[in-house]
């Protein structure tokens, strides 16, 4: 059940992202284009997910445990560091130099675009190399 269940999860989060146009880069940078072809309607897309997302959190957390875990996973680090700014600052302009983010590139890999498949690769590159260099600082000498 709980396979089907994370199934089921991905596909509509799949569907949403393409119907909403995030899987489509022209459209995403078009978004970023504010002096230019600038198209708001990406405004409504992530608005719709802020409402979508409070709702649900006040939903799950209210409950005693999740559906298919013992307990919720929260993250527990607040601390606003060097580490996370970069990560941000490395999302952020990725996004607008591809027009993709990891949540609309994993639906648009149905495609087939080699633009698609290079982004994905260099975001799996990226986790590989970000893993690598914590493990790098974590070591003891």
């Amino acid at each position: 059940m709980r396979l089907l269940s994370t199934y089921l999860i991905g596909l509509i989060f799949g569907v949403g992202i393409s119907i909403s146009g995030m899987a489509n880069p022209a459209k995403v940078l078009n978004f970023f284009d504010i002096a230019g072809t600038w198209d708001p309607s990406l405004i409504f897309v992530m608005g719709g997910a802020l409402v979508t997302t409070f709702i649900g959190y006040k939903i799950v957390i209210g409950r005693s445990a999740p559906v298919f875990e013992s307990g919720f996973s929260v993250p527990t680090n607040r601390t606003i560091d060097a580490r996370l700014i970069a990560g941000s600052a490395v999302f952020g302009i990725g996004w607008g130099i591809a027009g993709f983010c990891p949540g609309g590139a994993l639906p648009a890999l149905g495609t087939g675009r080699w633009e698609v498949i290079a982004f994905t690769a260099a975001l799996i590159a990226g986790i590989f190399l970000a893993k690598f260099t914590q493990s790098i600082g974590t070591t003891k000498t």
